[in-house]
């Protein structure tokens, strides 16, 4: 997958083009005064235009390259006006980060935009979709391997002993990989209430998930905590 990056700090533009790089995608780097002309030589799947300042400059690249590329257009920019991402928005932008944000966030927004378009042919799919086979009531994800109606669990060739509740919990979080879900979700979905934003049963349930699945409680890297946000399964650490 293609992506061109736009990025004005020299330090991220340098941390995520490795990042992004290592997990697979090819990453186009351009500035400023010539990024229009490589994307739309290149119409590429996603285009970041992470400016400091959205400003008008910001705003010209997204209306001069909209109307040429189906590209995916996302901003990370420190700005916090909500007038000018209101007006990138309406000029064909799709998704916003505001900057700082760790890179494995910025990973799974990326993957998330992504998703949303059709995918053509296998060659056409992330090393993590290939890795990842969803079916109706069994889902692989490397090593780890759920049946759904067995309600059964299998991580590198062991068995996991979970509870029902905590089957339904992963069986959502991995059926949803890489997408960040929220409590208010999670709640709803597993325990079928309304949370109240003190019930801490999917909170702990994580703990306990982590623990049986050999994710590090101190930092884990297979179910990860995305502050005030929520819960992300990612898929490339099974």
């Amino acid at each position: 997958m293609k992506i061109v990056l736009v990025e004005d700090d020299l330090s991220l533009r340098a941390q995520h083009e490795s990042y992004l790089t290592q997990h697979g995608y090819e990453v186009l780097i351009t500035e400023q005064s010539s990024a229009a002309e490589l994307i739309t030589a290149t119409d590429p799947e996603l285009v970041i235009i992470g400016l400091n300042k959205l400003g008008s400059d910001g705003l010209g690249l997204c209306r001069q390259i909209r109307p040429f590329v189906s590209s995916k257009i996302l901003f990370l920019t420190a700005c916090d006006d909500d007038i000018e991402h209101v007006a990138a928005l309406e000029l064909g932008a799709d998704d916003f980060i505001q900057k700082p944000i760790s890179l494995r966030v910025l990973l799974a927004r990326i993957r998330m935009l992504t998703r949303r378009q059709p995918v053509e042919s296998d060659d056409n799919q992330s090393s993590n979709q290939k890795n990842m086979q969803l079916h109706c009531e069994q889902l692989t994800c490397g090593n780890l391997k759920l049946d759904k109606k067995r309600k059964s669990c299998v991580l590198a060739e062991q068995s996991v002993l979970l509870t029902a509740s905590e089957f339904d919990l992963l069986w959502l979080l991995a059926s949803k990989a890489d997408e960040v879900l929220s409590r208010e979700f999670l709640v709803k979905a597993i325990r079928g209430i309304e949370y109240d934003g003190i019930d801490r049963t999917i909170d702990n349930k994580i703990v306990t998930l982590r623990k049986k699945l050999g994710d590090t409680p101190s930092l884990p890297r297979k179910i990860i905590t995305v502050r005030s946000k929520g819960y992300l399964f990612s898929a490339d650490r099974w």
